[in-house]
């Protein structure tokens, strides 16, 4: 046990045995806040095509998920300009929602060339910084879209 002072410091960590009572409590706690324990949003796209099989934002509580957004189809430009509007169009998914890209927690990043690591990061350092989320990143991914990245993450309102 690691103490500080008189202050008592260590962790505690969840038992498999509380998580079925947490995870039971959370919608019961988020309604009793006056929050609806899941609120989904769709977009019609402006083409009157269909929503997409999936939820663009999804609010749970004060915990909101972003789907993967990318550069959307047809768009023409380097790596650098991928992410720079893959990231504008998750910016304005979390507007929508009520956040920001300074209440983001985790973000997973997708590069259909890893060699664009590089590129991405530097991009990604002026939009998410300086306190980073945690972040997953994966190269070798084909995009719907066709384009170099996708991005999705998870943020609070």
């Amino acid at each position: 046990m690691k103490q500080t002072g008189s202050k008592n410091t260590r962790r505690k960590f969840l038992t498999a045995a509380a998580l079925p009572t947490l995870v039971m409590a959370a919608p019961v706690a988020a309604e009793a806040q006056g929050n609806a324990p899941l609120t989904r949003r769709y977009f019609r796209t402006p083409t009157g095509t269909p929503p997409p099989p999936y939820s663009p934002e999804l609010a749970y509580g004060n915990i909101v998920f972003i789907s993967g957004k990318g550069v959307g189809v047809g768009f023409q430009g380097d790596i650098t300009a991928q992410v720079t509007r893959t990231i504008d169009n998750v910016e304005e998914s979390l507007k929508t929602s009520g956040s920001s890209l300074t209440k983001v927690l985790k973000v997973n990043v997708y590069l259909a060339n890893i060699k664009d690591f590089d590129a991405m990061n530097a991009v990604y350092r002026q939009r998410f910084g300086p306190e980073f989320p945690v972040r997953t990143t994966i190269g070798g991914v084909m995009m719907p879209d066709g384009g170099l990245v996708e991005i999705d993450c998870i943020a609070y309102i």
